[in-house]
């Protein structure tokens, strides 16, 4: 019984730990999204990291990504900038792998 309680110690473990990874390659994510749209809305410098940082929250909102979607989606529109939903979503699925790669290498 001890074996079976260590073990299922360390998938709790190896569970948590998988899941921090992913949120922080999520809010990484968020991040990334928040620099390429800032570019594309003309914003720079510290003004493209305070857009970033909003993005970031602005994901947090809710699970799942949508939040993040809506948000991106209405800035973008606002700013007369054409991108259809397919290129935004194919965009943060890029960032999403590109996150977890760099959370994975503790960068």
């Amino acid at each position: 019984m001890n074996s079976f309680d260590d073990r299922a110690r360390g998938e709790e473990k190896r569970f948590e730990l998988g899941q921090e990874l992913e949120f922080k390659a999520q809010a990484r994510r968020a991040k990334l999204m928040g620099l390429w749209v800032a570019g594309l809305i003309g914003l720079e410098g510290a003004a493209a990291d305070d857009y970033a940082k909003s993005v970031v929250v602005a994901d947090l909102e809710e699970a799942g990504a949508e939040d993040l979607f809506r948000k991106l989606r209405a800035d973008l529109d606002m700013h007369a900038v054409q991108l259809s939903d397919h290129q935004i979503r194919a965009k943060m699925d890029e960032t999403l792998a590109e996150a977890r790669e760099s959370v994975k290498a503790g960068k």
